[in-house]
């Protein structure tokens, strides 16, 4: 579609770009030609999965690709649990079609909608003390480079590149195939219970190590929390019937959830309440399923998010912290803040490089003011050596972000190496990694 102007949008709605030309490859080949075009008339290029970046990651002026019809075949190893898939597969897609071998990844984050390129690229996660993002799951990788060249990847092959790609932000390739380790198909046991903040924060220790899977919710202007621990256990025994799901995970939480939204944004004094009203609403369950039935929900009320990963240490400050601001703002917010936990990796840009790592992550309804509130929990989250999730809003810049990530300078090299004109940047790139090009480059 050269020539032709289309303007992409994400699932928020609060990205927006316009591009001169795009491209939807269905074969490897198609990905280089398009990338070797674009470095060749001094242009930049951008892959986008599913707009489930908050962030304008995926914007470009320039040529769009879309990967979502890329075909380069799966193949699965159910005996070495092994699976090779395109990357702009979706993980709804990936997590059917492991089912249907007997196989599952071993962590999933609560929405499905992101293409697996898009999931592992901005470093998306789960909850579990013993679990890495799901890049930590990829044990292959290949990439078409801004030069056009095709690459594959691994351990034990481009070593430096694997430690990069794996969370990218698309700044050293387009990634076009990935594979991932999984693990025999497995069944959770959810429970999820209100219960008052303080307890859970004095029992934090005992609670995240006690499980296989711990996250919870505060909402503002209560000390109430929703826990919700997810544990593997034999058999499917305790299946939640179908009306309460419907009740509970469509009816309550997105249609009531998203009137009550409404009625906040529309008369901000009511916010307290409606959060009080929210805290009190959703009673405990327990229930069993497959694993990614389990770990992922929909998600149809519109928000804004900033997250941040800390040492886990610095949890109770940062919420204490986050507390206080809370309070104090000119505006009310209507989401709940959502705390999850991952065990340390050793992914150049991951957010859980050489630490375990607690998550923050404060929302906002879409039209409510926001900017406020999430600069001065980033303050906050930056003072504590707080590190911010790629897809997710945030204000830093490579200047600030270099001394969070202790291989931040060998990321660099491998992009000055792999992107040598900078095909691949945009403004969000140009701020988070730094717009120069190594020494000696024109384009």
């Amino acid at each position: 579609m050269a020539g032709t102007v289309v303007t992409w949008s994400n699932w928020a709605g609060n990205q927006r770009a316009t591009a001169t030309d795009l491209s939807r490859p269905r074969t490897v080949d198609e990905v280089s030609e398009a990338v070797r075009a674009a470095a060749a008339a001094g242009g930049r290029i951008r892959a986008v999965g599913s707009g489930h970046s908050f962030t304008d990651a995926a914007l470009t002026d320039g040529h769009r690709i879309e990967l979502a019809e890329l075909d380069t075949g799966v193949t699965v190893d159910a005996a070495r649990r092994l699976v090779t898939v395109p990357a702009g597969m979706t993980l709804r897609a990936l997590n059917n079609l492991l089912a249907g071998h007997g196989l599952a990844l071993p962590n999933l984050g609560d929405i499905d909608a992101q293409t697996v390129a898009g999931a592992i690229s901005t470093g998306t996660h789960g909850t579990g003390a013993r679990l890495g993002c799901l890049s930590t799951f990829v044990t292959a990788l290949t990439l078409v480079t801004g030069t056009g060249e095709v690459l594959r990847c691994s351990a034990d092959e481009h070593r430096d590149v694997f430690a990069a790609a794996r969370v990218g932000i698309g700044a050293v390739g387009v990634l076009v195939e990935v594979t991932l380790r999984c693990v025999d198909a497995f069944v959770l046991r959810a429970h999820e219970r209100p219960a008052p903040l303080d307890p859970v924060l004095a029992d934090l220790p005992a609670l995240v190590e006690g499980h296989d899977h711990v996250e919870f919710y505060w909402f503002p202007y209560t000390t109430r929390v929703q826990v919700k621990t997810n544990d593997r256990v034999p058999a499917d025994d305790r299946p939640l019937p179908r009306w309460r799901g419907w009740l509970d995970d469509d009816f309550l939480a997105n249609t009531v959830f998203a009137g009550a939204c409404r009625l906040g944004r529309a008369a901000p004094a009511l916010a307290p309440t409606i959060s009080a009203v929210s805290a009190r609403a959703l009673t405990e369950r327990t229930y069993t399923g497959r694993s990614d039935t389990v770990f992922c929900t929909p998600r149809r009320v519109r928000f804004v998010e900033m997250e941040y990963a800390l040492p886990r240490a610095a949890l109770p400050e940062a919420l204490a912290a986050l507390r206080r601001i809370v309070a104090g703002l000119p505006f009310k917010v209507l989401f709940p803040v959502e705390v999850r936990f991952t065990a340390a990796d050793d992914i150049w840009l991951s957010h859980g490089y050489g630490r375990d790592s607690a998550y923050i992550a404060i929302h906002q309804y879409v039209g409510m003011p926001y900017e406020p509130y999430f600069r001065a929990f980033e303050e906050v989250a930056t003072e504590l050596g707080g590190r911010p999730h790629w897809g997710k809003l945030h204000y830093r810049d490579a200047a600030s972000l270099a001394p969070a990530y202790p291989r931040f300078g060998d990321f660099l090299a491998v992009r000055d190496r792999l992107d040598p004109h900078r095909v691949f940047t945009n403004a969000y790139l140009d701020r988070v990694l730094g717009g120069a090009q190594p020494p000696g480059v024109t384009t």
